[in-house]
């Protein structure tokens, strides 16, 4: 499922180890998105990206795939470039673009990371410090004992919590669409769950757990204090967190799902409470491409916090993809041209799929999906416009070409 990959995902993902080289090396197919109208011409066709993207669509049947890539450089006429294609709404056939707000998912999580490492920041809170100390009596159950688990771990999924969206009643999330959750609760029951089989485990419970630190810290709820110190100040306009309002208000993508009974069907609408401050935000692609500029150029974090959020570990390719490596909250990732990505992804059982990265030179790169890739094919194929997007013009693209 989405904010953490989804159950048939899971299953899928075993096979990426050796689709790896197929993501870096495959040839593009031969049609094009087309270019949002605000591209300047002098920026050229992008051709690897835009085959990229309309392959999303056309072969992956995803309904509108949107991309929107912000360059660091000083060319100011080729700074911005976006690529579309499909529909952000099916009824009505609107085209898909970079401007409408969706759900993003577990990019949420990198906001409520950089947030604590705020807090570390401040010397509010220790890294290395036990769970037990900001939360008594939260981790005691399962064999889990949160006297033995840092601050760290939990940012760094090596927490050894389960998942709470591992539990069976996750396996038809549509039957819980409307329903409210409560944070602890969900703790709770994640600790009722068999116990991770690996030393790494993706699970949204860590974020939960850090979400509750940062009351317990500051004596404010995390959404707030993440409005505060990062929203606000960033001028994220179009961020924010719905509560339990199971609309997006202003413009926004539909999006979209497969059904118990096989039909697709629109998930615009949904409370995403479960998620939390493990991926609840709703935003647009403008807003995290700002949000992860800010972060990495130093606005948000110091120097040694920032250092500690990259310092990262061997991800389980079961629940992200080969290669992938976890900071504290933050995803690295190989790029083909050489170097790393850096960011996050996110989906919600509703359709709704985001990624934001930012490559070895500064190029940003935000992708939307309004429908969840169904096959391994298509994750590929989602990984894939990022590394087209973030590679092209790069010295390995000019020598293959």
């Amino acid at each position: 499922m989405a904010i953490s990959p989804s159950n048939s995902l899971r299953r899928r993902t075993a096979l990426l180890a050796v689709a790896l080289t197929c993501l870096l090396t495959a040839a593009a197919p031969a049609a094009v998105a087309r270019p949002a109208p605000d591209v300047p011409r002098s920026c050229g066709p992008h051709p690897g990206p835009a085959r990229a993207v309309h392959r999303l669509v056309a072969h992956d049947r995803i309904a509108g795939a949107a991309v929107l890539v912000t360059d660091a450089g000083p060319d100011a006429s080729c700074a911005r470039w976006t690529l579309a294609d499909g529909v952000a709404e099916l009824g009505t056939g609107r085209p898909m673009n970079t401007t409408d707000r969706l759900r993003v998912g577990s990019v949420t999580k990198t906001f409520t990371a950089t947030v604590v490492l705020q807090l570390a920041a401040e010397r509010r809170l220790l890294l290395d410090a036990p769970v037990e100390r900001y939360l008594p009596g939260l981790i005691r159950e399962g064999g889990h004992d949160g006297r033995r688990i840092t601050v760290r771990r939990i940012l760094q999924h090596t927490s050894g919590l389960p998942d709470y969206l591992d539990a069976p009643e996750w396996e038809h999330p549509e039957r819980v669409r409307d329903r409210h959750f409560e944070p602890r609760r969900l703790v709770a029951r994640a600790l009722r769950l068999p116990r991770p089989e690996h030393t790494w485990h993706y699970a949204t419970t860590n974020y939960l757990v850090a979400g509750l630190l940062v009351r317990a810290v500051t004596g404010h709820s995390p959404e707030a204090e993440i409005t505060r110190r990062v929203i606000a100040p960033l001028g994220l306009h179009d961020t924010y967190w719905p509560g339990d309002d199971t609309r997006i208000r202003g413009p926004h993508s539909h999006s979209y799902f497969t059904a118990e009974d096989g039909r697709r069907a629109d998930g615009t609408d949904w409370n995403t409470t479960f998620g939390g401050v493990g991926g609840a935000l709703v935003s647009t692609p403008a807003d995290l491409t700002r949000f992860a500029r800010a972060l990495f150029t130093g606005r948000l974090l110091p120097a040694p916090q920032l250092a500690e959020m990259r310092r990262t570990v061997a991800a389980d390719p079961d629940r992200l993809w080969p290669g992938a490596r976890y900071g504290l909250g933050l995803i690295s990732s190989p790029l083909s041209c050489g170097g790393t990505w850096w960011g996050h992804a996110g989906t919600v059982p509703g359709g709704h799929r985001a990624l934001v990265a930012v490559g070895p030179g500064g190029r940003t790169v935000a992708l939307a999906l309004n429908e969840v890739p169904a096959t391994l094919r298509a994750e590929l194929d989602f990984l894939d416009v990022v590394d087209k997007a973030l590679c092209e013009g790069s010295s390995a693209e000019r020598t293959s070409a």
